[in-house]
């Protein structure tokens, strides 16, 4: 398991700096909005949580309890990065296309990370605890994303999904995108509570 996790952090860690450098070598803003724009995508910030998270469990004692080791938020960052994985290779894959390193980071990020983040969910988290409530609270932090993207994008102009641009689509088009979007995160979170009771009770009738 320990050398599954570090596969999971070495990856995340070097697709995230690379990405990091990448940014900052484009020019395409000063350092400091580059900083925070980074910050802004849902995509890095799940996947700085799947980093943070994959370390944490490295160099815990096996069987301590924290609060990266909860199954609760072990599912919710499955749920997370399997929507980053869904929503570009859905949506977003077509709309650009990365070439040298900026490729290899970004399969890594929305497609390989993602992956290997729900095959160790599915065999290895611990499943007992999951209810079909819990995935209210899962909701919280994407929701809290989507204000402060709404609200700085409102000054700053910037939005860093097409779906989001208020500028461009006007706010009743973006709140709709979003109550789609809203929709799928409720509909994955469903289907993981339910794999994990399918998996309970396989086990149990064994």
């Amino acid at each position: 398991m320990k050398t599954y996790l570090a596969l999971i952090a070495i990856l995340s860690w070097f697709a995230l700096t690379v990405q990091l450098y990448l940014n900052l070598t484009s020019g395409v803003a000063p350092v400091l909005e580059i900083i925070i724009r980074y910050f802004s995508f849902f995509t890095l910030i799940s996947n700085l949580l799947v980093a943070v998270w994959s370390t944490v469990l490295i160099f815990l004692p096996a069987g301590s309890k924290h609060f990266f080791s909860r199954p609760q938020t072990q599912t919710a960052i499955t749920l997370y990065i399997l929507i980053v994985g869904i929503i570009y290779n859905i949506v977003l894959r077509s709309l650009w296309q990365p070439k040298g390193m900026q490729l290899v980071v970004d399969e890594l990020l929305h497609s390989v990370i993602p992956i290997l983040f729900f095959i160790y969910w599915f065999l290895l988290v611990p499943k007992q605890q999951l209810q079909w409530s819990s995935f209210w609270s899962w909701l919280i932090f994407p929701l809290v994303y989507l204000a402060f993207i709404l609200a700085r994008g409102s000054f700053s102009g910037f939005y860093p999904y097409p779906f989001i641009q208020v500028n461009k689509l006007g706010f009743s088009r973006v709140l709709f995108n979003a109550a789609g979007i809203t929709v799928i995160f409720l509909v994955i979170s469903l289907i993981l509570i339910g794999i994990a009771k399918w998996l309970i009770k396989s086990k149990t009738a064994r």
